[in-house]
């Protein structure tokens, strides 16, 4: 295969998971016909298997390539070099609330919309779905004893603060959801706050 014809595959390849990924944080998992996102992907429902060898091979791929991205956005934010750790903390709670919109969050809630239905459906994206945020709250328990060494956070065991700040905002997501306003998310931060024993804004 040359390189031309590699970067092509590449490419259809990733138009697929793009496209799957923002039909299926509005839809859902189980909703979505593989004709739907390859339709809107103008991709031939044949080309399909040469990618991915069943929809719930794709489910996984979907999800481990959601949260390649989630946490590479992550990495970013918390290596500024011009806030300080708690700084940095609250600033990935903000961006979190403004994407996992009750709205149209553009694939950026994928997680928070498929967790429930996937892990009961497929243990190979349950599995996806346990590493992906095995990895986002071992970024934040490390951005939390980071603000315990720069002095701007003042908490006991790291990992358990960044076990129970993600299942606090998990929880307000689908409560967004439910109550179709954002003020789960603005007790979430209250508490996270609280938690933090940072200043009220």
């Amino acid at each position: 295969m040359n390189k031309t014809t590699t970067h092509k595959t590449a490419g259809t390849q990733q138009r697929i998971l793009d496209t799957g990924n923002r039909i299926m944080a509005a839809k859902g998992f189980s909703a979505v016909g593989l004709n739907e996102i390859l339709t809107a992907a103008s991709v031939p429902k044949g080309s399909f298997y040469n990618y991915f060898s069943s929809k719930e091979a794709f489910g996984e791929a979907l999800l481990n390539h959601y949260f390649d991205e989630y946490l590479a956005e992550m990495t970013a934010l918390f290596a500024r070099q011009d806030l300080t750790a708690a700084q940095k903390l609250m600033a990935y709670f903000q961006q979190w609330r403004d994407n996992q919109s009750f709205e149209e969050c553009q694939g950026k809630c994928l997680a928070v919309k498929l967790g429930a239905e996937v892990a009961d459906l497929s243990e190979a994206m349950r599995t996806s779905l346990r590493h992906g945020t095995e990895a986002i709250t071992q970024q934040m328990a490390g951005v939390i004893k980071a603000g315990l060494a720069d002095g701007s956070l003042h908490v006991q065991n790291p990992d358990e603060m960044a076990q129970s700040l993600y299942q606090l905002w998990l929880g307000a997501s689908v409560m967004v959801k439910i109550s179709r306003n954002t003020q789960p998310f603005d007790a979430a931060m209250a508490a996270t706050r609280q938690w933090l024993k940072l200043a009220a804004e």
